[in-house]
Order: C-alpha cells, then structure tokens, then sequence
C-alpha cells in the first residue's frame, strides 16, 4: 500500500495535489490541522478536509473534478414553474450557524461535518470567507440551504440541505446567476452527484481544474459584499 505523507499541525503545506491516490480517488494526506490558514491554503490548491470522527485529518483531491460554471446553471421546466411561482425567499448569511448544523443533521448517510469542522468553517465565516445561502418558506421557516469558502473568483460548495421539495434548487439557480453577475469563474462542487449534474454541472480532470484555480483563485470578484441581490427573472445585478 501506497504510504501517504503525514502533516504536522506545525508545518503549513501540502503535497502537489497531482500525487493524491487513485483508490480510494484523490486521497492526498492526513493529519495537520483545521486551522484557517491550512484550509484556506488547501482550497487554494485544489484540497479539501474530509473524514469521519474516528479518523484523523483525510485531504482528497479528486480525479476528474465536479465543478459548475456559474453561467451554465440548468433550469428544467418544473424548476421554472417554482421560480415563477416566486415561493421561496433567499438570503445570504443570515443564519450561518443553523445551517451548517443542518447540513450535517439531515444527511441520512451520516455527515463528515465533525464539531471540528463547524468550529473551523464557522471561524471562516467570521473573518469573511465562509458563506451560507438560505432558502424561507412564505411563512418565515428555513425550506432549504447551503455553505461554502468564496476565495478569489471561486465559490466552493461544501453541502447543501432540502426540507421542502426544491429549496436547494432554488438557491442554486439564485447562487449562480449572482456569481456571474460578480465575475466568479467557478463553483467547486467537489464530487459528483445526480441532483448537481441535473443543475448544469459536470466533471473536468482535475489538471483543468487545477489551472483554472491558478488563474482565479487571487483575482478579485467585482462585489463589495456578500448580498445576494439578484432576483428571478431580473437581470443580473
């Protein structure tokens, strides 16, 4: 077996994301830490934090990589329909903390999102990093919702919840155009999934999505803050 590098909590680096594994796909290290200057470090290059309780620190790097071009969201006719209907309302950090808690709660197959990685990504959140989309029922309830890093023109998507039939949809389709109308390049979405693929997503090898990362993960977005503003079937804004 294939030894992987063990990172120390006190040294800030990793290996080149092109030597992670190919079974498990894109295991790359262990170890280090959930500081935010490594997991700021790790998206730049194309890493994330993924494991369980019982397992120390696993860093992966996927081959090919599941990514969506904020331009290229897909809207079914069905989807269409709720978008007209206008019933869900959403926001942009108005409750972060809910909704990493119920990104981790709701997943009937278990949830990496340790207490670990809520204190770290709710860290990001304070200084600015760290985001969350919420989609409201017409009765003020939280239907749906999403977290992730925006780092430069790039938007990586960590998870996303529905308690009502198409709330997450919804906020993608509002999350996207948004990032357009800012100029991001790319929304990570890290693996595939059939609800992603039907948005419009779709997988590149990871080489391609390296090179985009270096393009844009140090370019500045043209928004000034983190509201969305953008309204269906209003023009980008």
């Amino acid at each position: 077996m294939t030894s992987l590098p063990w990172l120390d909590p006190d040294q800030l680096w990793f290996p080149p994301a092109e030597e992670a594994l190919g079974d498990p796909d894109g295991l790359l290290a262990l170890g280090g830490d959930l500081s935010t200057e490594r997991i700021l470090l790790a998206y730049k290059n194309g890493i994330f934090p993924w494991y369980s309780d019982d397992q120390p620190i696993l860093w992966w790097s996927p081959d090919p990589r599941c990514v969506l071009i904020p331009g290229d969201i897909h809207i079914s006719r069905s989807l269409r329909r709720t978008l007209n209907r206008g019933y869900f309302r959403i926001t942009s950090n108005k409750a972060f903390g809910r909704i990493i808690r119920l990104c981790a709660t709701t997943r009937a197959e278990g949830t990496w999102i340790t207490e670990d990685m809520v204190a770290s990504y709710s860290e990001l959140h304070r200084q600015g990093f760290a985001h969350s989309i919420e989609a409201w029922n017409p009765n003020g309830e939280l239907a749906g919702g999403m977290y992730g890093l925006a780092i430069g023109q790039c938007f990586f998507g960590e998870s996303m919840f529905s308690l009502e039939t198409n709330a997450s949809k919804v906020l993608m389709v509002h999350l996207a155009n948004q990032l357009k109308a800012w100029n991001y390049r790319l929304m990570d979405c890290q693996v595939e999934s059939r609800h992603l693929l039907t948005m419009g997503a779709r997988s590149i090898p990871r080489s391609e999505f390296l090179s985009i990362l270096r393009d844009c993960v140090d370019q500045h977005p043209s928004q000034a803050d983190w509201e969305l503003r953008w309204q269906w079937p209003g023009p980008e804004v």
